[in-house]
């Protein structure tokens, strides 16, 4: 067998001790049901991270809300990351953003690689000040930082970022397929 295909072949094998993690289930659908609970009350999920964490965060947020039917936004814009980074400092910007846009019933969905972001923890510590339910994503260390902030945190037993980010986000949009009920739909409905 030529090496790269090996290569391929025990990198994509490292998938299948992250996406394929059975005890995973349990909490992907109490995920499911938090969202169509947030949902039911009219709130919204709200979905923050940093670089690719950042970019699954968008495309989740609105897969949630187009496709799912259930209100998400993220903290993607640079007016408000450069805004409230240059006022409150990088390390709070987030925290400060929640605090002027999330309400009580809100969801926070924090992802995190290493669990270790300073602007994610500190957004959770201030969800937790709020009484948001939050929902953590990280990877690496087992008891990381953020993991020990969330209502409900999935962890991935791995320091790769590709197979964690990807994880993450094959994990969440499983999440938004369960909610519309199949995985093979029409971008139209």
């Amino acid at each position: 067998m030529n090496s790269d295909f090996k290569w391929i072949e025990d990198y994509f094998n490292l998938y299948k001790k992250t996406i394929f993690d059975k005890n995973i289930y349990k909490d992907l659908v109490c995920i499911k049901d938090l969202f169509l609970e947030t949902s039911k009350k009219r709130k919204k999920i709200i979905f923050a991270g940093n670089g690719g964490s950042a970019a699954i965060a968008s495309h989740c947020s609105v897969d949630l809300t187009k496709n799912a039917k259930i209100k998400a936004i993220n903290f993607n814009e640079a007016d408000l990351i450069t805004c409230f980074a240059n006022d409150y400092g990088y390390e709070w910007w987030l925290a400060k953003a929640f605090e002027y846009y999330s309400e009580i019933d809100d969801v926070a969905v924090l992802i995190s690689s290493s669990g270790k972001s300073l602007n994610i923890i500190n957004a959770a510590k201030k969800c937790r000040e709020m009484n948001i339910k939050i929902v953590t994503l990280s990877g690496f260390e087992e008891n990381n930082p953020l993991r020990k902030l969330g209502d409900i945190n999935l962890w991935i037993n791995s320091k790769a970022y590709n197979i964690i980010e990807m994880t993450h986000q094959i994990w969440l949009l499983a999440i938004v397929d369960m909610l519309i009920g199949s995985a093979d739909y029409s971008s139209q409905i």
